[in-house]
């Protein structure tokens, strides 16, 4: 009895009128008929749980089968790595504690091992490069994402070409909140919020890159804005902000395929386009079209509520990463502008700026051992060249000591 009480006061709180609809508005207005179509339910929403762990599982058969093949095939080569000498105290440390010791914290090892604090650090830099994820690891990820987001625009696209608030954005709001919705739109919905729903789930195992906290508030927000707009049936202009997104996505990850199949030029070009379609779709289309069809032009049937104030905070916080992922993209069209090629993917492609220095300064020792072999090599046959000069000379100068001490004998 105290649960279902419970129950009802929860549903009595977070379902309110002046929550959810407009005003002068209730639920009953939103009944529809038999016939009429489907209307959006919350409970529909608890069916993106079990399609999250579908994808997952469906992600790890993809990069298995055909993932990993596909790479080889592309040319994709990983890094052979320097394998570190099993330490149990740095390893417990490294696993435990920190994957960078302070100096403080070197000398307490340095106490407890018996190395020293060169050897340590050497030794953790060489067990962070070990850790990091090869190019093999990336392309499927990448490849994984590109397929979905591939497959999404398709169908999205497909699905909103022929409708009226695909090409007038103020027929978003024509008959709201009565609004049907279609069956391929609520499955469009299903599947992309239990695709971010399992990006969320295997973020903590997938590669982290620069912008990580960055992703983890994109897919929150995204999320937060699907699961409101479903229901409160913001259903159009929820499938306009998907069919936005996955116009650029797709774009991105074929970029990064690339990028580890080492297709410099090809990748070049497909990151011009790229940055074309993203800053004209995230930095003009979706603020100009959407945003505003939320913020102005739904003024003008009805009048502002929380749901109102809700929605378009969480737009505003989609443009706000927007912005900041321009603004990466930008620096990377003006190095290539320069220098002639994309070095790195300032957007998402590059891991934590400290790995990045250590795998660089791993490559650098590298190269001065072979510069220092070579300097040995250098100076050993020099040696041995004049040795062997020496060696003759002195035989030289002994044979004509024996001449000249001849005569004298005689």
């Amino acid at each position: 009895m105290n649960m279902t009480r419970m129950e009802a006061l929860l549903n009595e709180w977070l379902w309110q009128e002046e929550y959810w609809l407009p005003p002068g508005i209730s639920w009953r207005d939103t009944e529809m008929e038999q016939g009429e179509g489907h209307f959006p339910l919350p409970r529909d929403l608890i069916y993106t749980l079990p399609l999250a762990f579908v994808f997952i599982v469906l992600r790890y058969v993809f990069e298995r089968i055909i993932a990993i093949p596909f790479s080889k095939c592309l040319g994709v080569k990983d890094r052979v790595r320097v394998r570190v000498p099993f330490v149990p105290k740095l390893e417990t440390f490294y696993k435990h504690n920190s994957r960078q010791p302070s100096q403080s914290e070197v000398v307490s090892l340095e106490k407890q091992c018996g190395l020293s604090q060169r050897k340590i650090q050497t030794w953790f830099k060489h067990r962070r490069n070990q850790d990091r994820p090869s190019n093999t690891k990336k392309f499927c990820e990448a490849s994984w994402r590109f397929v979905f987001y591939l497959i999404s625009f398709t169908a999205g696209l497909c699905s909103l070409i022929n409708t009226p608030w695909f090409w007038d954005q103020r027929e978003c709001w024509t008959g709201y909140p009565k609004q049907p919705v279609a069956d391929v739109h609520y499955w469009y919905y299903m599947l992309e919020m239990g695709f971010y729903l399992s990006l969320l789930l295997s973020i903590s195992v997938d590669v982290k890159r620069k912008d990580f906290k960055e992703q983890v508030i994109h897919h929150i927000a995204t999320l937060f804005l699907l699961s409101f707009s479903y229901c409160a049936n913001y259903v159009r202009v929820g499938t306009l902000v998907m069919l936005v997104h996955d116009s650029s996505d797709f774009l991105l990850e074929s970029a990064k395929m690339l990028h580890y199949a080492v297709w410099t030029r090809t990748c070049d070009s497909l990151f011009i386009v790229f940055a074309v379609v993203f800053l004209v779709t995230r930095l003009v289309v979706f603020p100009t079209r959407i945003i505003h069809t939320t913020m102005v032009a739904s003024l003008d049937l009805y009048q502002p509520f929380f749901g109102y104030y809700f929605f378009n905070a969480l737009l505003l916080v989609l443009q706000a990463l927007h912005v900041f992922w321009a603004y990466l993209i930008v620096r990377m069209a003006f190095k290539f502008a320069f220098m002639g090629k994309v070095e790195k993917d300032e957007r998402s492609d590059a891991e934590s700026e400290v790995d990045e220095n250590e795998e660089e300064e791993e490559e650098s020792e590298e190269e001065g051992d072979g510069c220092n072999w070579e300097q040995k090599k250098e100076v050993i046959n020099s040696k041995s060249t004049s040795l062997a000069k020496n060696c003759v000379l002195n035989n030289l100068t002994n044979q004509r000591n024996i001449n000249s001490r001849l005569p004298k004998a005689r």
